[in-house]
């Protein structure tokens, strides 16, 4: 187990920034974790993982808008979240540029959304700069506070390793079944 807290020190900081550029939302709670046990400093995991969800959502917002075909091709089985997307940005203007680093699913899809439409690349850039320290913020400082409950949690699962999967399957049950429900086709009448 302190090989494992070693690798960490080691390479957490490089795997939070990769890991961060895609989202990042359980590496930044692992992180505040860390955080709390004394392995890792909450400060600079906060600051990496704000860099790479920043730069990981302008990077993808630039991707879509200047590499479109490239893009486009990759996206085919998406269209329904791309859809919802462009939905939740007429109805909740630039708030969906806040509320999708708080939704699993939507998160690498609405900056890509959001570049297919003629909106501007420096709004984009600077909401989600603002969104990504929020973002950071909340999550880093929340599991720093609630580090002590979170140890204990992953020992829990840790003696049960079959809990481990259910909760998994449970969570992405969940995120499947939302995500069918709010992209599904209406029937015309």
């Amino acid at each position: 187990m302190e090989d494992t807290f070693n690798n960490l020190v080691t390479y957490g900081y490089i795997g939070l920034f990769i890991y961060s550029l895609g989202g990042g939302f359980i590496g930044l709670v692992a992180a505040g974790v860390l955080s709390f046990m004394g392995k890792m400093d909450l400060s600079l995991s906060i600051a990496i993982a704000f860099a790479g969800n920043a730069l990981g959502d302008i990077l993808l917002f630039w991707l879509t808008r200047y590499q479109k075909s490239m893009m486009v091709e990759g996206l085919h089985k998406h269209r329904r979240k791309l859809a919802l997307s462009h939905i939740l940005m007429k109805k909740h203007g630039d708030w969906v540029i806040f509320i999708q680093k708080f939704i699993y699913g939507l998160k690498t899809v609405v900056p890509i959304a959001i570049a297919l439409t003629k909106y501007d690349f420096k709004k984009f850039a600077i909401l989600n700069i603002f969104a990504a320290a929020i973002w950071a913020l909340v999550f880093g400082l929340s599991s720093y506070y609630f580090g002590a409950a979170l140890s204990k949690f992953a020992i829990y699962i840790n003696d049960n390793k079959w809990l481990a999967p259910v909760i998994l399957v449970a969570i992405g049950g969940t995120v499947w079944l939302y995500m069918e429900k709010v992209t599904k086709k209406k029937k015309k009448k």
